[in-house]
């Protein structure tokens, strides 16, 4: 048994009595839906076409939101319906990143994260959704497409259909009968935040603070897409060539006349600076490690103790925005008590837990004088660092709705950081501590070497061919888009040139080593607050 669902466009006349229908049955807020009608006009007057399409939960065989979620308040059931449990979630926000459908929100009244579940509780009872049985004209179809006697199952047999994002590997069990790829393609028009009969403003609930207008309001993607619009003939040149109008002018522009509001930035400054906190965690133990490792310096005992405190202080930075971040932030332990142990945050947060809990066991075997299980200690420790530096990337590739975190280098570029952090917050403490053999020479040549690997991982992510046009469409956001300026002056020149600059000239000297840990360390936060951003304005429907 598989339930699933087939929306027939032919039918579709746009009445969204399957919004109000979905609404009065669950009693969703005002301002968020779990089911929606995106209403999209193609071509130019007087050819022109208005173009329905629901848009909701794909109920996906493989459904990355479930994957994602840390406390499985997202679940499969064994009918293919995917649900929810609100008493489980904490509103960590992964499932609306993992989704590339955007069929997830936050309700503004449970602060939990909500979604069309098929209204299982109907169906339990032999009953259909709430918007099959309002629908006037019968265009949503709902049923078992396992069983080849429902009507579902038969129209998925003779018609052609069509699904969203195929090339995500979700298998979606929603599927369009003369679809339109203007209106199923959420980047092929501009989203915006007013459409005709509505004021919808900046979102509810949890969107109320965060919500701005996307990236393409600036002339990101819209530049993009005017520029497409150029280069397509218009109605009068297709009559000058003795062209049919009526479908070719149809096959080209279009814009949004309704849809929902957009949801804004939902991991905002506390992702960025945890990634940040989560860096310099780690780099604080992984860089004296390396100097004893290597032979390369003697990392003093005054080293030692420095890495050890400022990685705990610094974790349990990291720890607070976590919380933070939650829009359920009083049930933060369910991740640890609750976990599914698919998704990354989980497994990071026993990493994050396992860091901690080595360097305060590894700060109490130097305090005692236990030499025999120091050497064990720090080799467990490190490799609880590297995971804790790194984890962030296999989290944010769970994120599928996310294209540009999908790159391979991501793991890189964060290890990279992790072990700049912590030579730039050594060599600003510099200035107050005492300094082992060769010590500041280490620092200057692991920041060199660091800021060249790093200039390198950046390259390598951003001129690599991408798969995928919304990872383009990032990248170009990044390099000449919204975030060009911060990415050009504020990372490149500020973040590494200049402190490539200052170590060059100024040698291992402790105020120069100082400075330019401030300046890295500002740098590496403005790298992880555009990678965390940019991809989040990409729409998803």
């Amino acid at each position: 048994m598989k339930y699933g669902f087939v929306i027939d466009n032919r039918k579709c006349i746009g009445c969204h009595a399957c919004t109000t229908a979905c609404k009065s049955e669950h009693q969703v807020p005002v301002g968020v839906n779990r089911t929606w009608v995106k209403q999209v006009e193609k071509g130019e007057f007087p050819d022109t076409r208005r173009l329905f399409s629901v848009m909701r939960c794909n109920h996906c065989t493989d459904a990355p939101c479930v994957e994602i979620c840390p406390t499985e308040s997202l679940y499969v059931r064994q009918d293919g319906i995917v649900d929810f449990d609100k008493d489980r979630c904490i509103g960590c926000k992964s499932c609306m990143q993992a989704c590339p459908y955007d069929a997830l929100y936050i309700d503004p009244e449970t602060h939990t994260a909500a979604k069309c579940n098929y209204c299982a509780h109907r169906v339990d009872i032999g009953l259909e959704p709430a918007c099959v049985n309002i629908c006037p004209e019968e265009a949503i179809i709902s049923g078992d497409m396992d069983n080849p006697d429902t009507q579902i199952a038969q129209l998925l047999s003779r018609q052609q259909v069509t699904v969203r994002k195929a090339e995500k590997g979700t298998n979606p069990n929603l599927f369009y009968i003369d679809a339109d790829e203007l209106s199923l393609n959420p980047t092929a028009t501009v989203k915006e935040d007013d459409y005709l009969w509505s004021s919808q403003g900046l979102g509810v609930g949890h969107f109320a603070k965060e919500a701005e207008k996307l990236a393409f309001s600036n002339g990101d993607i819209l530049s993009a897409l005017m520029e497409t619009d150029r280069q397509s003939p218009t109605a009068g040149e297709l009559a000058k060539n003795g062209a049919a109008k009526s479908v070719d002018v149809l096959l080209g522009k279009g814009r949004r006349a309704y849809d929902v509001p957009d949801k804004g930035i939902l991991w905002g400054w506390e992702v960025s600076a945890y990634v940040w906190t989560k860096a310099i965690a780690a780099g604080a133990f992984l860089v004296p490690f390396i100097a004893s490792i290597s032979g390369w310096a003697t990392a003093n005992m005054p080293a030692m103790w420095a890495g050890l405190g400022l990685g705990l202080a610094f974790l349990a930075i990291t720890g607070l925005l976590l919380i933070k971040d939650l829009d359920q932030p009083k049930r933060f332990l369910y991740v640890l008590f609750r976990p599914h142990w698919k998704s990354w945050l989980v497994k990071g947060a026993y990493a994050i837990t396992a860091y901690g809990g080595l360097l305060t066991l590894l700060a109490v075997s130097h305090w005692l004088g236990w030499s025999a299980l120091s050497p064990v200690l720090m080799w467990l420790t490190a490799i609880a660092a590297i995971i804790t530096a790194v984890y962030t990337a296999f989290l944010f590739a769970q994120a599928k709705g996310r294209d540009f975190w999908q790159s391979p280098t991501l793991s890189i570029h964060m290890l990279v950081h992790s072990i700049l952090a912590g030579a730039a917050i050594f060599g600003i403490l510099t200035l107050a501590t005492e300094s082992g053999e060769n010590w500041l020479p280490f620092l200057k040549n692991i920041l060199l070497a660091g800021i060249g690997i790093n200039l390198a991982t950046m390259l390598i992510e951003l001129t690599t061919t991408h798969p995928t046009a919304d990872a383009k469409r990032t990248v170009d956001m990044i390099l000449k888009g919204r975030y060009k300026n911060t990415f050009w002056l504020g990372v490149i020149l500020f973040g590494n040139v200049l402190p490539i600059a200052l170590l060059v000239f100024g040698g291992a000297n402790a105020i120069f080593l100082a400075i330019t840990g401030i300046v890295v360390l500002i740098g590496i936060y403005l790298t992880e607050h555009i990678w965390v951003e940019a991809p989040q304005r990409i729409p998803l429907s």
